[in-house]
């Protein structure tokens, strides 16, 4: 049976390349070599381990009985490579949540080092940035919580740091961000976004109301999800505006010091419960424009709240660390 994860309502199902090959699909010996074929097999996969069982799908759910496919590790010991599908058959750079299902799956299968510092290594197809992606893992213990940090690295900001095209510049407390017309012609108090690529692309609209939220039923909606859907999503399925290679939407909303309200529209996905490296996002633009300082920041979503830790050095975001949990549900 295949192992399905939560974390934070995320569920992505975790499978080995040769549960994938023992399914009937061929998939390549190397992660990379797979990433770049992806076309031929990922669709396959994702209809043989994330469908739902014939009669089984409840009423009103989504299409898919996960968020998303983890094909790895492709090596028997770090660092590991692995694949991050999307339900679309799409390959995602990096996910906060996916990578923290994949650690508590390594970790299961005595794979996971415990007391240093694990490489895993997501491959795709992606032009616009490099691959494999990098992430380094730790277990981690956080008020007798038993989970990981992922380090992400240095974020950058701006249309350039996500090959943004078409936007207008604009400011907010004093911090450039951008205009996103196609954002705020869906509603006008989405009119401030920040780009920022912390190994996958986002834009984060900062708001001030909590009306201007959208909820995920909301983002279900015909009109609003296909809104959407062309400004998230790269062609064919969606029109790549203002990013070619599609973009991982957020709102934000300042609740109190260093706790931010989000919501979030996936690329690949639509809207979700949660996203790590969307959590991760949102407190780097919520630190670009002032709204937070450096330190730990949480991020409340509807799946659960992302513990982030933003380091600061000479004035410029060093590094962005996530905290993650997950659990086996079947």
């Amino acid at each position: 049976m295949t192992r399905m994860y939560d974390a934070r309502g995320n569920i992505y199902a975790v499978v080995t390349p040769n549960d994938v090959r023992s399914s009937g699909i061929e998939l390549p010996a190397l992660a990379s070599l797979a990433a770049q074929t992806r076309e031929a097999w990922a669709m396959s996969a994702i209809e043989a381990f994330c469908g739902w069982a014939p009669g089984t799908q409840p009423p009103g759910s989504k299409a898919h009985c996960c968020d998303g496919l983890l094909v790895g590790p492709f090596q028997s010991s770090p660092p590991f490579d692995l694949l991050i599908v999307n339900t679309d058959g799409t390959l995602a750079e990096r996910s906060g949540n996916g990578l923290t299902i994949f650690s508590q799956a390594l970790a299961e299968q005595g794979l996971m080092p415990t007391q240093q510092t694990c490489l895993l290594q997501v491959h795709h197809d992606k032009s616009d940035t490099v691959s494999p992606v990098q992430t380094l893992v730790k277990p981690a213990e956080i008020d007798g919580v038993q989970g990981f940090w992922l380090d992400l690295g240095q974020p950058s900001f701006g249309p350039e740091a996500v090959a943004a095209q078409g936007v207008e510049p604009a400011t907010l407390m004093g911090c450039e961000v951008s205009h996103v017309r196609p954002l705020s012609t869906l509603d006008p108090a989405w009119n401030r976004s920040q780009f920022v690529r912390i190994g996958n692309p986002h834009c984060v609209t900062l708001v001030t109301g909590a009306e201007a939220l959208p909820s995920n039923a909301q983002m279900r909606e015909p009109g609003l999800a296909n809104g959407l859907t062309r400004i998230a999503y790269a062609m064919p399925t969606g029109a790549g505006q203002p990013c070619p290679a599609g973009v991982n939407l957020q709102w934000a909303m300042l609740e109190a010091e260093g706790r931010i309200i989000a919501r979030v529209f996936e690329r690949g996905e639509g809207p979700t419960a949660s996203s790590g490296t969307s959590a991760s996002a949102v407190a780097c633009a919520a630190w670009r424009v002032g709204w937070v300082t450096a330190g730990a920041v949480k991020v409340v979503m509807p799946g659960g709240t992302a513990p982030i830790l933003l380091e600061e050095l000479d004035g410029e975001l060093s590094r962005v660390k996530l905290f993650g949990t997950a659990r086996l549900m079947r």
